[in-house]
């Protein structure tokens, strides 16, 4: 069902490119997947923590493509955490993943709360539909699981 679109209730609603809510359901994470069964079994967490650094540490505005990423990425670590869900989707990747530091955590976290932020065009496009709380909630949760301690309706006060 690839390059399907969201269920929303009007056209204007919709985010070209994805068909769901979750961390892989977008056209963007799903080849985000597949260049990480691309990559060596040794690089892949250098894999996640570049996209998460691009994501955590952009200046400006960040765009969508390196948001959805980041998001992938942050599901992933955030399935080998306590409380985590494990990534069942058949638009995730397949290769076995090695078992990811603590480190990576941590800026998982920071990428979503960059994500979140106003200054985040997925954040952006996912406010103008109607899915745009359950997205939220989505990605709170993740990060929750990523920082404990934090629950998962606690935004920074970037967020919105």
């Amino acid at each position: 069902m690839a390059g399907a679109m969201i269920t929303a209730h009007r056209p204007e609603e919709y985010i070209m490119g994805t068909w769901d809510i979750g961390p892989f359901e977008n056209d963007t994470a799903a080849d985000f997947a597949g260049t990480l069964d691309g990559t060596d079994r040794e690089g892949r967490a250098e894999f996640l923590r570049a996209t998460l650094q691009r994501a955590a540490g952009a200046v400006e505005f960040l765009d969508s493509p390196e948001a959805e990423e980041a998001v992938a990425a942050a599901a992933l670590i955030a399935a080998q955490c306590p409380g985590g869900e494990p990534v069942s989707t058949g638009y995730g990747p397949a290769g076995a993943l090695p078992t990811f530091g603590d480190d990576l955590r941590r800026l998982a976290a920071d990428a979503l709360t960059r994500v979140l932020s106003e200054e985040s065009e997925l954040a952006e496009l996912w406010d103008e539909t109607s899915d745009a709380a359950e997205w939220r909630e989505g990605v709170l949760r993740l990060r929750a699981v990523l920082v404990p301690g934090q629950g998962a309706g606690e935004e920074s006060p970037s967020t919105s």
